[in-house]
């Protein structure tokens, strides 16, 4: 089992930004882990956001996030780290850092990924 923490997320106007950091501990990782962030709004599905290939370095982001959102992991301190620019408030959401230990494709959906952290809350003003 892999634990996972999320931490920097909070209360920023619209254009700011922000980044999300996610500590991973426990087992440790394979050369086919994945590791995603997805988010979700009150009332709405969880949705993908990025992700990125432990090894790799392999990056993928959902269309709406390419170019205002990047994903990066630093292996010595096993963390994940997603920066968010240009924020608008249909940004909202509580996101969440995930792990899938043996990718085998499909990063983009949510029931892939094994371990799941608390969530950090974002909230960008208008």
């Amino acid at each position: 089992q892999v634990q996972l923490v999320e931490s920097g997320g909070g209360l920023v106007q619209a254009g700011g930004s922000l980044r999300l950091s996610c500590a991973a501990s426990g087992r440790t990782f394979s050369r086919s882990t994945m590791m995603g962030w997805f988010r979700q709004a009150p009332g709405k599905e969880r949705e993908f956001v990025a992700a990125i290939s432990w090894s790799g370095g392999s990056t993928y982001y959902a269309d709406s996030m390419k170019g205002r959102f990047s994903i990066s992991r630093d292996n010595a301190k096993n963390t994940v780290y997603l920066q968010m620019n240009s924020l608008k408030p249909e940004d909202t959401a509580v996101y969440y850092c995930a792990a899938d230990r043996y990718y085998s494709g499909s990063y983009f959906e949510a029931r892939k990924y094994d371990s799941w952290g608390q969530g950090t809350q974002v909230t960008v003003s208008s």
